[in-house]
């Protein structure tokens, strides 16, 4: 055989493996194995039974503890932010904890996201359900909470992010209740039944921010994944949810992941340091670069306060694909 021929063909197989090595490599997203949490206790106002309340939230193994009620921010450079929340309404201290470290195996932990009622008694007289869906997302929660009204305005949705993966990759188990019911539950009012099965969902959206000289936040969607989860499922390992880049609004499995303006936006800090909207102008072009990454992961698909308790979704290793 011609040695060059054989040179070249050499040369050409192992450039595929290559190739084929780099399209399968995976970033993991910093504590994204959650095997390390902050432990914090929160001491509730008097008037709701004066409770101590344990939170968790994924960064470096620590226990935080004490009676000033201090708000949380994020530890140890993790990225992750939950819905477990430190809230301070009307001068009452409550403390809410969907969001759980949980065991996968004796030696490894996961992320275990639920969804469930929360219950307040007020001077033992009055009793009041909040349902309550467990999430879990790349930012920041803006802590204490103030109110229950435009829960986006407590949150630093996103971080900084430049590079463009082919999908978010992760290890998902889901646990489903048999009933194709939701549960409407604010805390006043009662309860309202709805139709419809509740789902289990994660979504990851690319942006390219800028601001404008009023300090408003303003962005264009490079990339856009996301997939619902409708039914139980044992541990599935190494999922990927794809990227698809550019305009997605005529893809059918991605319409449920519209642009998000108006009252529907997200919230960031701006170069001031005031969070404000981040409207979403239009879909950029596919070869763009972003300047931001969203993730969210959630044990519920509905507006807030709806849901079906017992849902729980569990999450581990978590990272982008390139």
């Amino acid at each position: 055989m011609n040695i060059t021929r054989t040179a070249s063909l050499a040369a050409l197989i192992m450039s595929a493996m290559i190739s084929a090595a780099q399209t399968k490599t995976t970033e993991p997203i910093p504590y994204g194995d959650f095997e390390h949490w902050v432990r914090r206790t929160l001491r509730e106002s008097v008037v709701i039974g004066g409770h101590e309340k344990v939170l968790y939230e994924v960064g470096p193994e620590r226990n935080i503890s004490g009676s000033d009620n201090a708000a949380y921010r994020n530890l140890g450079g993790s990225p992750w932010a939950t819905s477990n929340v430190y809230a301070k309404v009307s001068g009452v201290t409550k403390g809410s904890n969907a969001v759980y470290p949980a065991n996968r195996t004796a030696s490894n932990r996961c992320a275990k996201l639920c969804t469930q009622m929360e219950r307040v008694k007020v001077l033992g007289l009055i009793n009041m359900d909040v349902m309550v869906a467990g999430s879990m997302f790349l930012g920041e929660m803006i802590e204490p909470i103030t109110s229950t009204s435009n829960p986006y305005a407590k949150m630093e949705m996103g971080i900084p992010y430049t590079k463009r993966p082919k999908a978010l990759v992760m290890d998902y188990s889901v646990d489903m209740p048999q009933t194709d019911t939701r549960v409407k539950s604010t805390g006043f009012g009662g309860k309202k039944v709805l139709p419809g099965r509740d789902e289990a969902v994660v979504f990851v959206m690319l942006q390219r921010r800028w601001e404008d000289a009023q300090g408003g936040l303003h962005a264009k969607r490079i990339a856009t994944g996301g997939e619902k989860f409708k039914r139980g499922t044992a541990w599935q390992s190494g999922h990927r949810v794809p990227l698809v880049y550019g305009d997605v609004s005529k893809n059918h499995s991605l319409s449920w992941l519209p642009l998000r303006n108006g009252d529907n936006s997200y919230y960031a800090h701006n170069s001031k340091g005031k969070l404000v909207r981040i409207q979403e102008d239009g879909w950029d072009s596919a070869d763009a670069t972003p300047t931001h990454i969203i993730v969210m992961f959630s044990a519920g698909n509905g507006e807030p306060y709806v849901g079906t308790e017992g849902l729980t979704l569990y999450v581990d290793n978590v990272g982008f694909a390139f």
